[in-house]
């Protein structure tokens, strides 16, 4: 009898416990060899080719599309076959297929199915605690509103993670059992009669071509919504004079291409003076859990970048405040080149402690971001533009043209204050508008 070995789905970052099977690239009964891709798996941050740790034979697949599995399970099953020569086709198409990171269909997933609820006669007894201030993370929002599972009811699931955090397997178990907290009496307070609720409006919604959203336009819209709900948005403004600098980039660009191997663009200026900024003010690289703030050690500076689908995706340059300009160069380009081949890894862009957003790419004056959590602030920066500007110099004034930069902060009120989010904010534009020194580069 043939000797079989596991297959088992490896760690995809340190914070990712479950992901969910998206596609089998090897099916039962083809042979494969050590490197070539047999599954793509999804989880909350990035979807993951996942490769072959040996060569053999696939016997059989153990979990389907759309199942969600533990890291560390077994899910599959293969023979061991030393030299062995990959029987799948690789056609052109499949191999773009293969290497895509972010999925631009939504898997097909088995809707789940819960059994029979509890009766009302006993739910007339039942009682629970609610965890009012429980994190509720965006995956875990979206299945809830799919099954139509309220917070309230959400807070009474026990939780399995981190802090008694509530997982996703949580969740999938409890529909599972019938939801038996769903008519539970709360011990909790009755809400005030005198608070706002949203009204539910039956709103004509129009007609025209559906799009069904992909799996990552539906995370990002998960993770809006959650924001907007979670933090009290606050946004300031102010203007940075980039005249020098801009003369300064053009001056040293093709220079400094020349001497590292990378492009000059303005995207390292900023996370340079973003970092240098968050040093002096580190209240703002930050997170809450509960009634704690979590003051992040390390600075890692997320940049929103595009998809070639259309949709965002922030990669991470790690540990900022300590990397020169030219470091900082390689990593915003390595990773914006990542980012458009579908390449990002989950290594990539997970850490951020705090965003940036270039509106200005697409030719915004400026912009209201919405905060990345859990972070607690992110800055979008607009186009720059030449326009004339009053100066005043020895008390005279005069008019120049200017290249001038509107800086917007978005920033979580809870946190946050309107002085430490404004000196912030003017600290950045003031750094942005200071000259590399020569001897940095």
């Amino acid at each position: 009898m043939a000797k079989m070995e596991d297959f088992v789905l490896p760690k995809m970052g340190e914070s990712i416990t479950e992901g969910t099977v998206l596609n089998w690239m090897v099916q039962p009964g083809e042979s494969f060899e050590e490197g070539d891709i047999l599954v793509e798996v999804g989880t909350d941050k990035v979807d993951n080719e996942v490769p072959a740790t040996a060569s053999g034979i696939m016997q059989e697949h153990l979990f389907n599309s759309g199942d969600v599995v533990e890291i560390g399970a077994v899910i599959a099953r293969f023979e061991p076959v030393e030299g062995a020569v990959s029987t799948t086709k690789r056609t052109e198409n499949s191999a773009q297929k293969a290497t895509q990171k972010t999925s631009s269909e939504k898997p097909k997933q088995t809707p789940l199915k819960p059994k029979k609820a509890v009766t009302s006669s006993i739910s007339n007894t039942q009682t629970s605690f609610v965890n009012v201030d429980r994190f509720i993370s965006p995956l875990v929002e979206s299945i809830a509103r799919e099954h139509h599972i309220s917070y309230e009811e959400l807070a009474r699931i026990p939780g399995t993670g981190k802090d008694n955090r509530l997982r996703k397997s949580d969740v999938i178990q409890y529909l599972n059992e019938g939801r038996p907290y769903q008519f539970a009496q709360s011990v909790t307070p009755e809400p005030d009669p005198t608070a706002y609720r949203i009204p539910q409006l039956n709103l004509d919604k129009g007609t025209g071509r559906v799009v069904e959203m992909d799996r990552m336009r539906s995370m990002i819209a998960d993770h809006m919504v959650y924001s907007k709900h979670t933090s009290p948005h606050v946004t300031a403004y102010v203007e940075a004079d980039l005249t020098d600098v801009v003369r300064f980039r053009e001056s040293v660009k093709n220079e400094f291409q020349e001497k590292h191997g990378n492009k000059l663009t303005f995207t390292p200026l900023f996370v340079k003076a973003v970092a240098s900024a968050i040093k002096e003010f580190p209240m703002i690289n930050s997170s809450l859990d509960g009634k704690n703030i979590i003051v992040k050690e390390e600075i890692n500076v997320g940049m929103a970048t595009a998809l070639p689908t259309g949709n965002l995706i922030v990669p991470v340059v790690k540990n900022a405040d300590q990397k020169t300009l030219p470091e900082l160069a390689a990593d915003v380009n390595r990773l914006a080149g990542l980012a458009r081949d579908n390449k990002l890894g989950g290594d990539d862009i997970k850490g951020s402690t705090f965003t940036i957003s270039n509106v200005g790419t697409f030719g915004s004056l400026m912009g209201t971001p919405i905060i990345n959590q859990p972070e607690v602030a992110i800055l979008a920066t607009g186009i720059i533009k030449k326009r004339a500007e009053v100066i005043t110099e020895n008390g005279e004034d005069r008019i120049e043209i200017r290249s001038m930069m509107m800086l917007s902060l978005s920033f979580d009120h809870r946190v946050v204050d309107g002085y430490l989010g404004g000196s912030f904010l003017k600290k950045v534009a003031d750094n942005m508008a200071l000259v590399p020194d020569l001897k940095d580069l």
